[in-house]
Order: C-alpha cells, then structure tokens, then sequence
C-alpha cells in the first residue's frame, strides 16, 4: 500500500488526472478500475476520478510495490552540479542568468539543457524530492536561443509554473534585450513586420508585408552606445517569436555581431579571429512585472536584470559603446 499526501504542486487539479501523471505507464482505464474496486481510494473513501484535490489530500493505492514500480515507472534523475548563476529566487519562481552554449529545454532525449541542471538544483537544496517529481517537474517559462545569454525564468512549485508562463503568454511582462549590431543607428524606432518559420531549416525570414504563413511580429529599439561600427541597443521585445529580434534587425540591414545565420560573416569572422567570438551579441538582460494581484504578487513592481557575459562586455568596452 502506498499513501500520497497532496502538496501544493498537486493540488487543483481531478484526481484522475493526477493518477494519469503517477502511474503514467498503466493501460488505459486501469486506474478507473481500481477506484471502483476502492484499491484505490481518497482520504478514506470511494472516489470516481473527478473529485478535485486540496492541498492536504490524502491518496491510497493498495498495489503491490511490483505493480506500483511498473506502472509507475520511476527513474532515476540526473544529477548535474552545474553552478546556476541566479538572479532571483523564492518558493516558487526562480530567475537564472543562463550562459552560452547552454539549451533552455531538450531538444534530443540525450540533451542536458537548463531544465536538468535547475532540477538537479533544487533535489540538492531540497526544495523538491524525487517522489515529487512523479507528478510535477518544474520547469523554465520562456526559452532562449543556445548562443543566447540571459533571464531565463522557471517556476519551482505548479502555481509558480503556471502563473509566470500565463505572464509570458499574455505579455504582462516587460522583456529588455542588449545586443551589439553592425553600423549605425543613432535613433531609436519603433519595427513591425511579418515573420515566417522554416521548420526544417530552423530559421525564418522577415518581411515587411504580409506572406503566407507569416506572423506579425513588433520590435522596439532604442541605441545605448554609437561607435564608429557598431552600435549597441536596447531591444523591447513586445513580440516574442522565433528569433525574431535576430532576424528583425538584419531585415533592417543591421545584423547582430556574430550571428551564424543571419549575421555578416565576414564580420563574424573578424570578431572571432579578433575576441574569440564564437556566439551571436545577444543578451536577455532585463524583465520588468507590472503591478499584480494574486499568488505572485510579492514580485508585483520589480525589474531584475542579468549582468552581461565577460566577453560582452570585454568587446562592447573596446568598440567603445559601454
């Protein structure tokens, strides 16, 4: 026999759809079947399946260990100790600086992304346990380019999850970006435009009327420093799409420094022989929340901002726009 009692990141949801996620390997209607025979049962008594769970709950399974460890299909979780730079965090959101060359979420079954690393985090300070994880694994909310630095934000526990993705989905959130881009541009301008995805190639094209396929796309900028050939810029997503403000700027002709797809390459190249670039200038530096209500309202006001990479720095320093 094995009893579960509900927390919070279970809690809010049909009981059927919680046994769906804890024993995920079981045929279909198996466990329909075990809460009309009451091997399966809530706080004590018959349930059918839709009752909604309270923080509190008390779930019993009378399964033997072997049919629960078969249907329940436990793994064991890697554990990374990787070193997360974090900017913010609480019980239940947490703000990491992520770094380049690092993925925001899997895109093979064998990638480790920030995902794992943010999991393995929070099983070592013991935030989360491994009995959890069965049926809520925390996650990040808004995802970045690999060779894109910066303010990624994930939710600890289901209501941090759900309310910080709802932010991102509604665009309550404010999102800054800095990048270095080739010549210019000494005046901030508000672009629109219209974005269309080629999934094989994982790369889109940006036009300034509409096309088949396409989504309208809206990017403000405005220039923080103007060298000689370069220019650094503050860039207001007010649309977030597939690199759309990689793509946006070098549809104006004023590509990102290092950019492998859709930067200049002769440029690229000279950066990487000069600085040892290998990864575009982009950097999501900063996130700015309104004033809310409800469960995350102790964040209602605040602006975190993430320190750019060294090598940003380094060459926006020499070029001589920070």
């Amino acid at each position: 026999m094995r009893e579960i009692m509900i927390s919070k990141n279970e809690a809010n949801q049909r009981l059927d759809k919680f046994l769906n996620k804890l024993l995920k390997e079981a045929p279909a209607g198996f466990y329909y079947k075990m809460l009309r025979k009451k091997n399966i049962v809530l706080n004590g008594k018959k349930a059918s399946g839709n009752e909604r769970l309270k923080e509190g709950d008390r779930v019993k399974l009378f399964l033997s260990d072997e049919t629960f460890q078969k249907f329940c299909h436990p793994k064991s979780t890697l554990r990374t100790n990787q070193r997360l730079d974090i900017i913010y965090e609480d019980q239940d959101v947490i703000l990491i600086n992520k770094p380049v060359g690092m993925l925001s979420q899997k895109a093979k079954a064998e990638d480790v992304s920030l995902v794992e690393h943010l999991i393995s985090y929070l099983l070592e300070n013991g935030s989360i346990t491994e009995e959890g994880l069965l049926t809520f694994s925390p996650s990040v909310c808004n995802r970045l380019d690999r060779n894109t630095s910066g303010l990624v934000a994930a939710g600890k526990s289901l209501v941090g999850l759900q309310t910080l993705s709802a932010w991102f989905r509604d665009r309550t959130m404010e999102k800054y970006y800095l990048c270095l881009v080739c010549g210019k541009m000494e005046q901030g301008q508000y672009i629109s435009g219209y974005l269309k995805k080629d999934e094989r190639k994982n790369q889109v094209q940006v036009t300034e009327h509409p096309i088949q396929g396409a989504v309208a796309i809206q990017t403000e900028y405005r220039p923080i420093g103007v060298g000689e050939k370069t220019t650094l810029l503050e860039v207001h997503l007010l649309t977030g799409k597939t690199h759309q403000i990689r793509a946006h700027l070098a549809s104006i002709g004023h590509p990102i420094i290092g950019d492998p797809k859709y930067g200049e390459q002769r440029i690229n190249r000279l950066y990487r022989e000069r600085y040892g670039l290998h990864s575009q200038m982009l950097h999501a530096y900063r996130l700015e929340i309104p004033s809310v209500e409800g469960s995350l309202s102790r964040l209602s006001e605040k602006t975190f901002c993430a320190p750019v990479p060294d090598i940003f720095r380094k060459i926006c320093e020499t070029e001589g726009v920070m």
